[in-house]
């Protein structure tokens, strides 16, 4: 009987199952759209349910098209965004509020009392993150203060934290299992990463209460098994949950990033750059820490650096200012110019995170003159892109990290132009592998091979080269972009905060 790894993957914007044969190869998948709910200006929020439903229609469309059934699935892995928070019921499972998403500023508040209180480096120091209503922890103590009984209910351990994997864990089991795992656990801002478990003392100084946390597991851990009637059709014997991973950190082991040096960026709605820096956290300025994955009792650590709006500039492009009718038409409006005529997009729609975490500046277009077009406007969307990545890699240099090669990942690394723009401002190659889409792959493989469908070290001979992009221009030339580019940042953050009327 053929047998397949299902890979859950939950992203911002869609919920999506890939089924992978015993050789690795990608063999279905289907995405179902999900819909973020915007209650008041700055806070973003998904309904949890909503999530878990469209969940389950990806995994039993996915699983339809080839006609497979609960008997030919071998495991299940499960990579999610990450930092969104959901607190529930542990008997009815029951969401108490919508899950607060990454991108939400609801807890602003909340994180200034904390940095005005001195917890800055504190929460620096133990955690690798920073004090930043991006993480969860501030979500967490919204809702314990915004959330009638909330707290109350906490204490007496009637309740569940979870991040969206841990919340797909529990609903996948049927409400047998509470757990996350490592790279997970790392984002919230609760975890202290020197130790691997989290800060209990840290949590009570945020006013979290730690009933709600998580068993914290390592990533090809056994996290329970998929409930009957979940999966379609029936099921003989057990289908074992043996990966979780945090979608940064699935990419990354995607793309057999396994040794200290190695890096990626996905360009998703948001853009992110990780690098593995081994077997010890390494702070440094501009970047976040946390921890890439834990395996064979050993943790890997990471360093990061997140761009809020990646892909999701050419969507504001696309749709709110309607200069193009698809994201493919992109590129071509980019090679009808021969450079951005001055225009330099600095897409701040909430804030600058990495290396800036400068969170009240507000989007910009610079440079604007009466013989600028769309195309010099969607080039420059494309090449925000780019520079904002090179920033990150500049500070990962800063930082002690070498940065021979970049491998790139993601919708929009389909773009050649957009790839040659990229190697052309970091001076180093840029390296787009056959299947551009790595992060269900990368905790497939993790949950295949703890099951013994294959070995962890195999995931290098599955990385193949698409293309090479090399830098095509002069050091001078990149300088002087770059200088566009900073000059374009600065100005921006000098604005005023930007005031409605």
């Amino acid at each position: 009987m053929q047998k397949y790894v299902l890979a859950l993957d939950e992203g911002s914007s869609s919920a999506r199952a890939v089924l992978f044969d015993e050789s690795g190869l990608a063999v279905s998948d289907h995405a179902v759209p999900i819909h973020a709910i915007f209650p008041k200006p700055g806070w973003v929020e998904l309904d949890p349910e909503a999530v878990w439903q469209a969940m389950l229609e990806a995994i039993h469309q996915a699983m339809r098209k080839i006609g497979a059934t609960a008997e030919n699935i071998l495991v299940v892995g499960i990579t999610t965004h990450r930092e969104t928070a959901i607190i529930w019921d542990r008997k009815t499972g029951k969401p108490l509020y919508n899950a607060v998403m990454w991108s939400s500023k609801q807890t602003d508040e909340i994180v200034e009392g904390w940095r005005q209180s001195g917890l800055d480096g504190l929460i620096r120091e133990r955690t690798g993150v920073r004090n930043d209503s991006y993480f969860s922890a501030g979500k967490i103590a919204w809702l314990c203060q915004n959330v009638d009984g909330l707290l109350q209910r906490a204490d007496k351990s009637e309740l569940a934290f979870g991040t969206m994997d841990s919340w797909l864990l529990f609903k996948l089991t049927g409400g047998q299992r509470h757990a996350t795992d490592f790279s997970a656990a790392s984002r919230t801002a609760l975890l202290n990463i020197n130790t691997g478990s989290w800060d209990l003392e840290l949590a009570q100084t945020l006013g979290i209460p730690t009933a709600l946390l998580p068993t914290v597991l390592e990533s090809d851990d056994y996290f329970g098994d998929v409930a009957p009637g979940i999966l379609p059709g029936p099921m003989r014997g057990s289908v074992p949950i043996r990966g979780i991973l945090g979608d940064q950190q699935a990419g990354l082991f995607g793309q057999a990033c396994l040794k200290p040096g190695d890096a990626k960026n996905t360009y998703g709605t948001a853009g992110v750059l990780t690098v593995n820096v081994g077997n010890k956290p390494q702070l440094m300025p501009g970047m976040t820490s946390s921890i890439a994955w834990g395996l064979e009792d050993k943790l890997t650590y990471e360093a990061e650096g997140v761009v809020f709006f990646s892909g999701k500039t050419m969507q504001w492009l696309r749709d709110n200012l309607g200069l193009m009718a698809s994201s493919l038409e992109a590129e071509a409006l980019a090679r009808s110019v021969s450079d951005n005529g001055g225009v330099y997009l600095v897409p701040a729609f909430n804030g600058l995170c990495d290396p800036y975490w400068d969170r009240d500046v507000r989007g910009s277009i610079m440079g604007l003159q009466l013989d600028t077009t769309k195309a010099h406007l969607v080039r420059a969307g494309l090449e925000s892109m780019a520079y904002q990545t090179a920033d990150n890699v500049d500070a990962l240099i800063s930082g002690g990290v070498d940065v021979p090669a970049l491998k790139i990942d993601g919708g929009a690394v389909k773009n050649d132009w957009l790839c040659q723009f990229q190697a052309d401002v970091l001076g180093i190659p840029v390296l787009r592998p056959t299947e551009p889409e790595r992060t269900a792959l990368g905790v497939a493989h993790i949950a295949g091979a703890a099951v013994g469908a294959w070995s962890l070290e195999s995931i290098s001979d599955r990385w193949e080269l698409d293309r090479e992009f090399v830098p095509a221009i002069s050091a001078d030339q990149r300088a002087e972009l770059m200088a566009g580019w900073n000059e374009a940042v600065a100005a921006t953050r000098s604005l005023p905060p930007r005031r409605k009327g």
